[in-house]
């Protein structure tokens, strides 16, 4: 397979992007209106046409028309005559669309364990004592076999958590009852943006946005990611949830002649933000070994101190449009900027990033070396496909013909941690039940033979001779005694023993009562 150079811009030379190199990451900077969007697309779609996938999140809604050919603009006309670019063949890319909300593309999804402790704990801005409480929140569910999926899910298992407090916090360490509550607050105010809807089955295979069509062009993945972008915590962490995928999943092949898929981290300021020194730790991790599994990042952002020293200083591959020095402050960003260049004896950098029109930038890129080049100021080559969005009928379209059309636009709502928790509180509720209507009957029982007993008892005081055998006549005792002087003994001798006869029957007669 050979190497392919991939024409970004074009100043006295064309000045081009190594494929093999491209894995070694990079960023697009600029202020607000430069062309970064652009930029962005030409790459995206020079990436397409070598045959590799391509994710980016469209957070203007204005990268969709990456999906058709360009054409008939005049100010592309203007910038091809100007560079001297030979005719140009316009042409759209494969693209898939894909949408959270699953109104502008394919519903995408994760769940609550796929997501992980850490980054549950930064998309509901916990504290160290709150999230280690989300750690042990995982280790209970998963001894207990209970799947966290949904946000149901999550709300079951963190009750039970409060509700078998004592028991866990022997087992595992301290359940704080305060901060679930808190966790529980922050839940509510994430679900009122729309965060439910991250979270279910069916859950994305990250293989799915890494296909190529017939004619060898790579997918490109476009994340609708302009209403997604109003929750700026939903939206980073997941996206360093996919980029986490594609380490986590990918085997590891070393320095390929083209990258297995390139990744464009749009807004990158909303990742460092407020981050926690073990977030940073772990994108700084990610970042440095995906490369090995053949995965290019690319951040854009404003400027390349919005990027952490330990992560920038990983970026090989740059691309700086201008940026606006009104105050102290900016030109200090800007002085940083022009530093993190290879120099270049005929650019005054720091000079021209305040200088450069729309289209313009600061260029550099690393040799087959590994080394930068040094930087030049260079014309953005226009993209072969249309600037600006497609209309929602052209939208819908594509997704209708897409292969992955009715795979994820359905829930399942398989058994899980709500399910499982719901039906073993059920099957407590009903074994109580039963223990309680024992309960009951033995208690009736018990006051029944109290009734019994005491009606009973009136009937054995004062009985005297004659009473006696009027009872004995009543339950049939004389009946066969055939007359006293028949026993072959005297009349008192007779007595004693139709009286003891009488008592033992009398007895038998009352106990049977009784136990009837």
């Amino acid at each position: 397979m050979a190497v392919e150079n991939l024409l970004i811009a074009k100043s006295k030379r064309d000045i081009s992007l190594i494929s093999k190199m491209s894995n070694r990451h990079g960023y697009i900077t600029g202020a607000t209106g430069t062309g970064k969007t652009v930029t962005l697309q030409v790459m995206a779609e020079s990436f397409s046409r070598i045959g590799v996938p391509v994710f980016l999140a469209d957070v203007k809604g204005d990268l969709s028309g990456i999906s058709m050919p360009g054409g008939g603009n005049p100010k592309v006309e203007e910038r091809i005559a100007q560079l001297g670019l030979p005719a140009y063949t316009y042409g759209g890319c494969p693209v898939s669309f894909w949408d959270i909300f699953g109104e502008k593309g394919h519903r995408i999804r994760t769940t609550i364990s796929e997501l992980g402790p850490m980054l549950i704990s930064r998309l509901l801005d916990l504290n160290d004592v709150q999230s280690g409480n989300i750690s042990l929140m995982f280790k209970v569910a998963d001894e207990n076999g209970l799947l966290l999926l949904d946000m149901k899910d999550f709300r079951a298992t963190l009750n039970f958590l409060v509700e078998n407090a004592d028991k866990i916090s022997t087992e595992y360490g301290r359940v704080s009852e305060t901060s679930i509550q808190s966790i529980q607050r922050n839940l509510l105010a994430l679900e009122e943006q729309g965060a439910e809807k991250l979270f279910g089955e069916p859950a994305l295979d990250i293989h799915d946005m890494m296909k190529v069509n017939a004619n060898g062009m790579g997918m490109v993945n476009i994340l609708a990611a302009d209403r997604l972008i109003m929750a700026p915590k939903i939206y980073s962490t997941f996206l360093l949830w996919m980029l986490s995928e594609l380490f986590e999943q990918l085997p590891e092949v070393g320095d390929l002649e083209k990258p297995k898929m390139v990744f464009f981290f749009d807004e990158a300021h909303l990742l460092f933000t407020d981050a926690p020194k073990a977030l940073l730790q772990k994108v700084e991790q990610v970042v440095r070994l995906i490369r090995s599994k053949g995965v290019g990042v690319y951040f854009v952002t404003q400027n390349p101190t919005d990027v952490p020293d330990s992560i920038l200083g990983q970026l090989g591959n740059r691309v700086q449009h201008a940026l606006r020095a009104y105050t102290p402050k900016d030109q200090k960003v800007v002085k940083a900027a022009a530093e993190t260049f290879r120099a270049n004896k005929g650019v005054n950098v720091e000079e021209a990033i305040t200088q450069m029109g729309v289209g313009e930038a600061l260029l550099s890129f690393l040799g087959l070396d590994g080394v930068p080049e040094p930087v030049e100021r260079a014309f953005i080559c226009p993209p072969h496909s249309q600037i600006g969005p497609i209309d929602a009928s052209k939208r819908n379209e594509i997704m209708n013909n897409s292969a992955l059309k009715g795979k994820y636009d359905q829930d399942i709502d398989r058994e899980s941690a709500y399910e499982v928790l719901l039906k073993r509180t059920q099957q407590l509720e009903q074994v109580q039940a039963q223990q309680q209507q024992q309960i009951q009957q033995q208690q009736m029982q018990a006051q029944q033979a109290k009734q019994y007993q005491k009606a009973a008892s009136p009937k054995m005081k004062g009985v005297g001779a004659g009473g006696l055998a009027g009872i004995l006549g009543g339950l049939g005792v004389l009946g066969g005694l055939g007359g006293l002087g028949g026993l072959g003994g005297s009349p008192k001798s007779a007595a004693k023993n139709v009286a003891k006869n009488a008592g033992e029957g009398l007895m038998r007669g009352i106990l049977g009562s009784l136990l009837k």
